[in-house]
């Protein structure tokens, strides 16, 4: 990690820091539902204050209007969850920091949601520039957001005397790394979701590395297309069909083990019914793994040395169609090698089925955890590497 620069080898004693954090949490009628994101920001917040630095916080919000002002999608509540976590008042801003600009009056100040600002998604410079003023020190701490070349999360650090990565995303950057670094063998991926045009360029990366790969859901069925089953009704992509036969090859050429459902749980008006896979007729809709195949996938997770978990194999969100990512759930907790899991439904699956804390490592990103897998290098990242 020595060629980071790193928030606890930077001098912030008494200086006026700007901090980037990732406070995007899920609401329902104003109420936070889930503050894991902001308890994962809480080991950065008080080394910085720990510091006697003066502390500003931005953050975006939800996806309002650019450039408007919309009270559902307002900062303050999450002002509120931190003053009660930490202990102390935290001044909520409610002026745009692009109408002032942070005056480091305050111990602690939380600015009001980013995307609010015309030109904060575009990466404007002279939005950075407004942001930047009166810093001694920019801190990128939101790994879910490093992806995206957006000014509080990219430009700022241009205009900025000290750019460094804070804890929460060294911690992200460290344990992502071991994946391909030094992989205890064998590397398992389990990769999940709706669509193999999303996560394409993930899986050609990860069959370079991993020794075996578990795919499911929508994905699932465009490699059973790929494999001459027919899927029925069920979620797929014919236009990638092409694609899907192209990484089986790879995966055959490269003695990576990429193994297919078995049987899968259908709905056909209504009813439901396990089927083995060349069984499946017109109108069935596949919606989960069978049991024959949450077996098998047992068994590789079993002998994984490192496991990665990115997506669900089915609709776990309604009873019916559980079991398989369920499975999967209680086997990667239970499972003696390293697990890391990232992306919102994967971590909603494993709180729903099993206990979170036996996860090894939990990424608090999204697509940024995707583009990672995918080896690029993030604008986020980029901008805390040492010259």
């Amino acid at each position: 990690m020595n060629y980071y620069n790193e928030l606890v080898n930077t001098d912030i004693q008494g200086r006026n820091v700007l901090l980037r954090e990732d406070l995007n949490v899920p609401t329902e009628n104003r109420e936070i539902v889930n503050d894991e994101r902001i308890r994962a920001a809480i080991p950065t917040i008080e080394y910085i204050l720990s510091q006697n630095a003066k502390l500003s916080i931005l953050s975006h919000f939800g996806r309002p209007k650019s450039g408007a002002f919309e009270k559902e999608f307002s900062l303050k509540i999450v002002a509120e969850r931190i003053s009660k976590i930490i202990d102390k008042e935290v001044h909520f801003e409610e002026i745009p920091i692009s109408e002032k600009s942070p005056d480091y009056r305050n111990e602690i100040t939380l600015y009001e949601n980013t995307r609010f600002l015309k030109g904060e998604t575009t990466g404007d410079d002279s939005l950075a520039k407004k942001m930047a003023k009166n810093c001694d020190v920019f801190v990128m701490d939101a790994f879910g957001t490093c992806h995206r070349k957006h000014c509080s999360t990219f430009t700022v650090s241009k205009y900025s005397p000290v750019t460094c990565g804070g804890l929460l995303l060294m911690e992200e950057i460290k344990n992502l790394e071991k994946i391909f670094n030094q992989p205890k063998k064998p590397l398992l991926a389990i990769i999940g979701g709706a669509k193999i045009s999303t996560k394409l360029n993930v899986l050609r990366e990860l069959i370079n590395k991993v020794d075996a790969i578990i795919v499911g859901g929508g994905i699932a069925n465009t490699f059973l297309l790929g494999s001459n089953f027919s899927v029925g009704n069920s979620l797929s992509e014919k236009s990638m069909v092409e694609n899907a036969k192209e990484i089986i090859k790879l995966a055959m050429e490269k003695n990576i083990q990429l193994p297919l459902p078995l049987d899968v749980v259908c709905e056909n008006q209504k009813q439901i019914n396990i089927k083995k896979v060349e069984d499946i007729i017109e109108n069935d809709i596949i919606k989960d793994i069978g049991p024959k195949t949450s077996l098998k996938y047992k068994k590789l997770i079993e002998e994984a040395g490192t496991i990665l978990w990115n997506g669900p194999v089915g609709m776990f969100e309604k009873s019916s169609f559980e079991s398989g990512t369920k499975n999967i759930a209680v086997s990667v907790c239970k499972s003696k090698g390293l697990s890391i899991a990232g992306g919102g439904d994967t971590i909603s699956a494993v709180q729903k089925f099993s206990n979170i804390d036996e996860i090894d490592y939990v990424s608090t990103g999204g697509g940024a955890f995707l583009k990672f897998l995918e080896g690029e290098e993030l604008p986020g990242i980029k901008i805390i590497k040492k010259l």
